[in-house]
């Protein structure tokens, strides 16, 4: 039912598009308000998290180790996965966010026969989670040549390469067949498989079914529903100069995709996807593993906070402590006296 219910609202909004550009000719309203509205909330927003991010205290030093630490000098140190110098967690952050090191060591866990508890390497969602970042890393920089007069080299590069293996007119983009192919891996993983199925919720369907629908209406107007380009290109320049201008010729189908690709920006800052800044700022990564060398001190002001120490909190609950069979430092006697 979550997944039907993230699946009703896509095409909720789709239709809503349908009929705001194509019956109501609302034309300006998804071509410039709505477009130039959602890539002011994505940048707020995402500047608003991450500057909230890096305010907020780290009081434990909480880093993941995956290795042996510093110590002796004859025991060998994981310098990348358990790092003690900026370098080695400058390495390891490379490591994360472009080759996704830690989901690598995914494990699955299988129960055979009643008890026995297996666990087992998993590659195939970080396989699957690659292939969605790059499929959409390399689909957002072609675009890019919609937003730019001449388009840059770099960009007619990558198109090149992503249309090398051309197949019939127009020219089939690699990066479209795997880009479906592995947003549609992580949405039957999360219908098939009993225990991600239990723990998902809409919020984790909705940006699947989202991405699906942008994904599908960018590859119908391409390769059936013909669009034109020039007046894609005129509609796209306009935005980026602020010289908005609505040319004529373009699809209400453009309209549909425009509009997926606004409530994906607007959604982006208040989602789970926020993942793409907040990996920068997790204490968990970007801190070092030398706390048997140097002492972190915690920057919370703890004038400002009212302890209880364990003394205080055993006189005020001794005698339940005790009727109830727990250990206390002193016996009621004591503490009554």
């Amino acid at each position: 039912m979550k997944a039907l219910y993230s699946l009703f609202l896509v095409f909720a909004l789709a239709a809503i598009a349908l009929v705001g550009a194509g019956a109501l000719g609302m034309e300006h309203v998804f071509g410039l308000y709505i477009p130039f509205l959602a890539v002011a909330v994505f940048v707020v927003g995402f500047c608003l998290k991450v500057v909230g991010w890096g305010r907020s205290a780290v009081p434990f030093c909480i880093p993941t180790t995956c290795g042996q630490q510093e110590s002796l000098p004859w025991i060998k140190q994981n310098s990348i996965d358990n790092p003690s110098t900026t370098g080695g967690v400058v390495m390891r952050m490379i490591l994360e966010v472009l080759l996704f090191r830690s989901l690598f060591r995914n494990t699955k866990v299988d129960l055979h026969k009643g008890t026995r508890v297996t666990y087992g390497s998993s590659k195939w969602l970080w396989l699957g989670a690659l292939a969605f970042h790059y499929a959409f890393l390399v689909i957002v920089i072609r675009h890019m040549r919609f937003f730019a007069e001449p388009v840059p080299g770099l960009i007619s590069g990558i198109e090149t390469l992503d249309s090398i293996l051309q197949i019939g007119a127009p020219t089939l983009y690699l990066t479209d067949l795997v880009f479906v192919a592995a947003v549609t891996y992580l949405f039957l993983r999360r219908v098939v498989v009993p225990q991600i199925r239990y723990i998902s919720q809409v919020q984790d369907y909705f940006p699947l079914f989202l991405i699906l629908g942008i994904a599908f209406t960018g590859i119908f107007m391409r390769y059936f529903v013909k669009s034109d380009i020039i007046s894609v290109k005129e509609l796209t320049m306009g935005l980026v100069t602020f010289s908005w201008v609505i040319p004529e010729g373009i699809g209400v189908l453009f309209y549909i995709h425009l509009f997926l690709v606004s409530v994906l920006l607007m959604y982006f800052p208040l989602s789970k996807l926020m993942h793409m800044g907040g990996v920068f700022l997790s204490p968990t990564r970007n801190m070092n593993c030398a706390s048997r060398k140097f002492r972190h001190i915690n920057p919370w002001k703890f004038e400002n906070v009212q302890y209880h120490t364990y003394p205080e909190y055993e006189d005020e609950f001794r005698e339940k402590m005790v009727e109830t069979g727990l250990p206390v430092d002193k016996p009621l006697e004591e503490g009554a006296e």
